[in-house]
């Protein structure tokens, strides 16, 4: 099945969700992004991490927010590729002035895109 613009202004929206609520440090918009078994895994300062959705919602809601502190909103989709019912999103996000680069892959579970796992690098 061809991706059609509609698919992909499904996954942009999940993905603007994603954007917002790290920028605002909102966790209701990245519950809203991702899929509630979504799993984490990086590399931070070198070393390697992974964290279950929740654990990482505690720590996003524990962590200053970045619009509190005047940072640039400085995030966006490098490159989309779509299979399907499955997607891979690269995006480049600025976060409490790290660069990070991420891979979000998405599927489409009950006609809505969702963010089922996310691996990061960073810079």
């Amino acid at each position: 099945m061809p991706t059609t613009t509609r698919e992909l202004t499904a996954i942009g929206e999940t993905i603007q969700l994603y954007f917002d609520g790290m920028h605002h440090g909102d966790t209701a918009r990245l519950r809203q992004a991702f899929h509630p078994q979504a799993f984490l895994f990086g590399y931070f300062n070198g070393k390697f991490c992974h964290d279950s959705l929740d654990a990482w919602m505690k720590e996003v809601a524990d962590t200053p927010k970045p619009i509190d502190n005047d940072e640039a909103y400085d995030m966006r989709i490098v490159s989309t590729d779509v299979s399907g019912q499955v997607a891979i999103v690269k995006v480049a996000v600025l976060y409490l002035g790290l660069r990070f680069t991420d891979y979000l892959t998405l599927s489409q579970l009950d006609g809505r895109w969702q963010i089922v796992n996310k691996a990061y690098v960073h810079d």
